[in-house]
């Protein structure tokens, strides 16, 4: 997740006084909580049950191959085991391999990993999220050229993936479109904003980057797209993202009244926030794909660090998961596309 924001785009405003912080969480009661808790489906097809413990313990396996920085053994490693688990669950799988350029000059090897089901459908909707983390701490003032564990960033849109890729293997009721899973590559290898180097562009989501100019499938085609990052901090909050809100409003507004249908309305606020850079805008804009961006937005922030306090710190680690904020988001998603 970039840490430049597009302010020109959709002012907060007064929408600052519509978040608030709610207290601390334990994780073990999260998990038993998450696991025992009874989501009542609005109207509409029943979608099976989100395992939130399921999830949670994706994102700690990630975590415990180390950063998955390009070019390194973790990356490597969680490459393959994501692979390996997308076949386990059914799914057909093609890889991706190739070569960016980083803003320092480094080039790196990446692989972007996609996962279809029902791949003769020809509605079909796209999820997405990054599975490689940022190489250093940019933002952290204890070791700050050390790369992160990246639990939420990167790690927990990768589980709640790999957890929808379990479920819908397992459910005896499967959509009925094609679904599209992505597991975009170097995405966080971005220049930082103190770089001694000359400012340049499109150093962000260069996996995304390179898909939409090099589609696994000529011309591939989906109704829209669901873009996951960051989304599962305790008390994560996410407002309607700027890009998303400008190519596709209406399947923002498809998923916030799922969520709050569904009981999430702690997470999925109604509160406008400034279109960042992420996947999702290569995939607008250069894909012609409408897609959607749920992305925590720390509102209550007083410093500007919207993308809460462990954003490209040493401080994104387990510590910092919810099964609760997993749960939340993972039943959403798969509610909306089980009702496509």
């Amino acid at each position: 997740m970039k840490n430049r924001l597009n302010l020109l785009t959709i002012l907060v405003g007064s929408a600052l006084a519509l978040y608030s912080c709610d207290s601390a969480e334990n994780s073990n009661a999260e998990q038993s909580a998450a696991t025992s808790e009874v989501t009542k489906e609005p109207a509409g097809v029943q979608a099976p049950a989100f395992n939130a413990d399921s999830a949670y313990q994706f994102v700690a396996k990630q975590v415990a191959f180390g950063p998955r920085v390009p070019n390194t053994a973790p990356h490597k490693a969680n490459g393959d085991w994501i692979i390996s688990k997308l076949k386990e669950y059914g799914a057909e799988v093609e890889v991706q391999e190739f070569k960016m350029r980083a803003f320092d000059g480094t080039m790196l090897n990446l692989r972007n990993i996609i996962a279809s089901y029902n791949p003769e459908a020809k509605k079909r909707i796209m999820l997405a999220a990054h599975w490689d983390t940022r190489p250093f701490a940019d933002k952290d003032s204890s070791n700050p050229d050390k790369p992160i564990d990246g639990a939420n960033d990167g790690g927990s849109g990768v589980a709640v993936l790999l957890e929808i890729a379990r479920t819908i293997q397992a459910a005896e009721q499967k959509p009925d479109v094609g679904v599209d899973l992505f597991f975009f590559d170097g995405e966080d290898y971005g220049q930082p904003d103190d770089s001694d180097l000359p400012y340049q562009d499109d150093t962000w989501c260069l996996g995304s980057q390179y898909w939409s100019k090099n589609m696994h499938e000529p011309n591939y085609k989906a109704k829209y797209g669901i873009l996951l990052d960051m989304v599962g901090a305790k008390n994560a909050r996410f407002a309607r993202e700027g890009t998303s809100m400008q190519y596709a409003k209406n399947i923002v507004d498809k998923v916030w009244k799922a969520g709050n249908k569904l009981g999430y309305s702690d997470y999925f606020k109604y509160v406008n926030a400034p279109a960042i850079t992420d996947d999702h805008s290569y995939i607008n804009a250069w894909a012609n794909i409408p897609m959607i961006d749920i992305v925590e937005y720390n509102m209550s922030s007083i410093d500007g660090d919207y993308f809460g306090d462990y954003h490209h710190r040493h401080s994104d680690s387990m510590s910092i998961i919810s099964p609760k904020t997993l749960k939340a988001v993972g039943q959403t998603v798969l509610h909306v596309v089980y009702n496509e």
